[in-house]
């Protein structure tokens, strides 16, 4: 664990991404860092393409779970 300076707006926002998500602060900071790593890794993928790619390998299938 680390402690990563940020700017304060960038910190508000994060608050309030995480009221909306339910996820802790330090939570919502850690997914929009992988998903920021993931896009720039592929850049050729949309973010539901990024979000598909990663629940297949989570071994979700998610017409399953919305009921489709």
């Amino acid at each position: 664990m680390g402690i990563v300076k940020i700017n304060d707006q960038l910190h508000e926002d994060i608050r309030k991404a995480s009221s909306v998500m339910v996820r802790s602060i330090n939570a919502q900071a850690e997914y929009w860092i992988k998903v920021g790593m993931l896009a720039e890794a592929n850049p050729g993928m949309t973010f539901s393409d990024i979000m598909r790619e990663q629940m297949k390998q989570a071994d979700i299938e998610v017409r399953k779970v919305i009921g489709g």
